[in-house]
């Protein structure tokens, strides 16, 4: 059966090319992550913060190095990007920013972030997402940006209008955490906004 429309993006149209640097032009570089980093990431996944809003753990550096070398696969695999959030003079990791759930035939991606303890108050979180948003609307040509999380997470919704997503739903009960079910913000940003 032939479709009446075709794709937004085509295949390919990420793996086609090495995954880009992106700087913020204000102090933070998102970039490709290393195998380097990932003492930094199993350390950041430390803090209790990261507990109460993700559902993954870090028992181990070697189990971080997996992640990333996981994350650098979905590159190519077209179905996830992440990228580590440094700052541009140091190469301090400070956070990661991604487009999870990537449907290139809709143009719709799935925005996701986090900070290290030591980042977070520095507007570390609504810079990296602003570029990210910005480079996969404006040069990809993503049409739609999604960004979702627990309503009771008061600072992530701050880092999501920040950004420039716009509160369109909340979805009840809609992700289990530690502490049981969470209704979902939706965000989403889409090209033109």
């Amino acid at each position: 059966m032939p479709y009446t429309v075709g794709p937004v993006l085509p295949a390919g149209t990420l793996a086609g090319a090495p995954q880009p640097v992106i700087p913020t032009c204000d102090g933070l570089l998102l970039r490709p992550w290393r195998l380097e980093d990932a003492p930094a990431v199993h350390a950041a996944f430390q803090d209790p913060a990261m507990h109460q809003w993700h559902i993954r753990a870090a028992d181990s550096e070697e189990e971080v190095a997996g992640w990333i070398r996981d994350w650098r696969a979905a590159w190519v695999e077209e179905r996830s990007v992440q990228w580590a959030v440094a700052d541009s003079g140091t190469d301090e990791l400070l956070g990661r920013v991604a487009l999870r759930s990537i449907l290139l035939d809709e143009g719709v991606a799935e925005v996701a972030y986090w900070t290290t303890r030591e980042a977070r108050g520095r507007g570390v979180a609504p810079r990296a997402t602003v570029a990210l948003a910005r480079w996969a609307l404006d040069e990809v040509g993503f049409h739609r940006l999604e960004l979702h999380h627990a309503t009771a997470n008061e600072a992530s919704c701050r880092v999501a209008g920040k950004a420039g997503f716009t509160l369109e739903a909340t979805k009840r009960s809609a992700c289990l955490h530690p502490d049981g079910w969470h209704d979902m913000h939706v965000h989403a940003r889409v090209q033109g906004d």
